[in-house]
């Protein structure tokens, strides 16, 4: 019969738990029981989730198997969790789980574990912090959507100031600083903290910093995404098709008018403009305001005559697209301009 054992407890990047026996088994051997536990990093870390990763290895020799053997994850927003917090059972010997319902922007302090009747271990513990939620709109809400056939479109402009893991991004109001970026930022329409948020195509595609070798930041909330230049030929096919051409046709770019804003615009007496008679905009709910843009050299314009909207598609090494609405225009049409410009910025759900 087993009359007791002893434990030796040896901690360094992992748990090693070494028990040996006061019994022998017909050769005198002891027995050894010795689980070696290890706490990876954590993956996949998003809002309000994450993926634990670990390593339970069992070396036991001349013992009988412990019985109740559970094993897995414990987690807690304290430090060293245990048993008492929460737990997420996994077996075999590379484990890894999925975890949801966290909160975002919260430290997580995680360990391997292993409980039968013999004892609890643990392994080393590691922490993680999940990604600031970014709720998108100036005031704190999610952003406002709309369906368009198979797309799903924000009917607000982005105006959040940080990429989705919370690392800020720049506000930059000298021009001279403005025309010679090469990663991200964002400004005030003349600078004007009353007035809207324009982003150069950098800050659009997650480049943060001049190392060609780190990778990119995403830049729309979690489950959204910039629309590349075929998405927004999708919304400009659906919209013709669908009758938003101010003049009830199917066929040929005229609705320019059923996207904009029904205030905010420079007056037209172009046939079809958006400016023409502002109170017929709108029809689709896509609701562009006017909101202007900066130029490459700092400069701006556009206020209260044109909303730009940038495109995730590259066009050579200095431009990309978007597209643009005028108010003496009855068009949604597409450009490309220099990535150093300012412009604003909508999502399509993913």
């Amino acid at each position: 019969m087993k009359s007791g054992y002893f434990y030796k407890m040896k901690k360094i990047l992992l748990l090693h738990v070494l028990l040996i026996f006061a019994c022998t088994d017909d050769e005198g051997n002891p027995c050894v029981y010795e689980p070696t536990l290890t706490t990876e990093a954590a993956t996949d870390i998003t809002e309000n989730s994450a993926t634990l990763n670990g390593i339970i290895a069992i070396e036991s020799e001349n013992c009988d198997v412990p019985n109740n053997t559970e094993q897995g994850f414990v987690y807690s927003t304290e430090i060293q969790p245990t048993l008492a917090d929460f737990q997420v059972n996994v077996n075999g010997t590379n484990i890894s789980t999925t975890v949801e319902g966290l909160e975002s922007n919260t430290t997580y302090y995680v360990r391997a574990f292993l409980t039968n009747t013999i004892g609890d271990f643990y392994g080393e513990e590691i922490d993680f912090t999940t990604e600031e939620e970014i709720t998108g709109s100036c005031d704190g809400a999610p952003y406002p959507s709309i369906v368009y056939g198979t797309q799903e479109w924000t009917v607000e402009n982005a105006c959040h100031i940080s990429y989705r893991d919370g690392t800020p991004i720049p506000e930059v109001t000298d021009a001279t600083e403005w025309e010679s970026l090469t990663t991200g930022a964002w400004a005030y329409f003349y600078n004007d903290p009353t007035k809207p948020r324009l982003y150069n195509w950098y800050a659009v595609m997650g480049i943060h910093d001049t190392d060609p070798n780190t990778p990119n930041k995403e830049f729309a909330p979690e489950g959204w995404h910039v629309p590349s230049d075929t998405e927004w030929t999708t919304l400009e096919e659906y919209l013709i098709a669908n009758g938003y051409n101010y003049n009830g046709t199917t066929t040929e770019n005229r609705i320019a008018k059923a996207m904009a804003s029904i205030t905010g615009w420079n007056t037209s007496t172009m046939t079809g403009a958006i400016g023409n008679d502002q109170s017929l905009n709108n029809d689709s709910g896509f609701n562009a305001f006017p909101e202007g843009g900066r130029n490459d050299d700092g400069s701006f314009y556009l206020e209260r005559s044109g909303a730009v909207f940038w495109s995730s598609t590259e066009g050579n090494t200095n431009s990309a697209w978007n597209r643009a609405l005028t108010s003496n225009n009855d068009a949604l049409n597409g450009t490309s301009n220099r990535k150093q410009d300012g412009f604003s910025v909508r999502f399509v759900r993913d």
